[in-house]
């Protein structure tokens, strides 16, 4: 057990424009931040099935809507936006052209339950979860590895009760992975071929629906979006809460990245409200294979 930790105040930094959002009881939802070389900030509104870029001064614009439900954005370092779809598999977009394309909708002849997060490796492998409706009562959510200069699928780990967001430690032998369900963040320790090795709870949190997107930081700590806590979480490189960034819009935090010109501003996106928030952190993000 700790002490309460300190509270960083949080600014806004855009709000979903009206022209956005979609007719119903949730008119959006925002996921997926990631920024690009060139600094633009993209995120995904889900019930719209649309990308979006948001400009420094925290303008909305279009890049793509298509029949899908994004969920988590990866940035390859040429540019390229890779897309986890809950209804439709692994996507790239081409920013350019705004075109999405397939890369994977039926692993092993079989459908994924549904993909939520993704991150590239420094060797730009990529690492997805397929949470679909998995939880305690289903630990069946999915842990899997795609190499692109091979065209090679590996699942990774099958028994996970809602696997969410993820992220690389600095030297990569480790994955941390949100667990929603079971409010919790695991340790995956990764072998030198791409497996996992004994796995264990790193973080167990407590209240809320459980954490959704996580960003490292360059110390090994986390930034750790809490969803429906109205909370981010910011913990050291030994798991040690160092400070709470409670938000001033709602309650639905469900991811976070770094950037910002010295990389210390976490943006955070909130989707009861349609806003992202920012706050200064003390160490930089760890740097993403979109910027190597």
């Amino acid at each position: 057990m700790f002490a309460a930790p300190p509270i960083i105040e949080p600014e806004v930094f855009a709000t979903l424009p009206k022209e956005f959002r979609v007719k119903g009881r949730q008119d959006c939802f925002l996921e997926g931040p990631a920024f690009d070389r060139r600094g633009n900030l993209y995120v995904v509104n889900i019930p719209a099935g649309q990308i979006l870029k948001v400009s420094a001064s925290g303008e909305f614009s279009l890049v793509t809507q298509y029949e899908g439900e994004p969920n988590g954005l990866a940035i390859h370092k040429d540019g390229r936006i890779f897309i986890a779809d809950h209804r439709r598999g692994l996507l790239v977009l081409d920013p350019q052209s705004g075109k999405v394309s397939t890369i994977i909708d039926r692993p092993k002849r079989e459908g994924f339950k549904g993909l939520n997060d993704l991150t590239f490796t420094s060797a730009g492998d990529l690492y997805f979860t397929d949470q679909g409706q998995s939880g305690l009562h289903d630990p069946t959510g999915r842990l899997w590895r795609w190499q692109e200069s091979t065209d090679s699928l590996d699942l990774v780990l099958n028994n996970i009760p809602s696997p969410n967001g993820l992220a690389f430690a600095i030297d990569e032998r480790l994955l941390y992975l949100a667990v929603t369900r079971a409010n919790a963040i695991w340790r995956v320790p990764i072998r030198g071929d791409g497996g996992p090795g004994r796995v264990g709870t790193y973080i167990q949190l407590s209240g809320g629906a459980g954490p959704d997107g996580i960003a490292a930081a360059a110390d090994d700590g986390l930034a750790v979006a809490h969803l429906s806590m109205g909370s981010v979480w910011i913990f050291d490189g030994r798991g040690r809460p160092k400070a709470e960034i409670p938000t001033t819009t709602g309650v639905l935090v469900s991811n976070v990245c770094f950037g910002g010109l010295d990389n210390r501003l976490l943006y955070i996106t909130e989707s009861q409200s349609g806003t992202i928030l920012r706050a200064r952190l003390d160490v930089p993000g760890k740097a993403l294979f979109s910027h190597l």
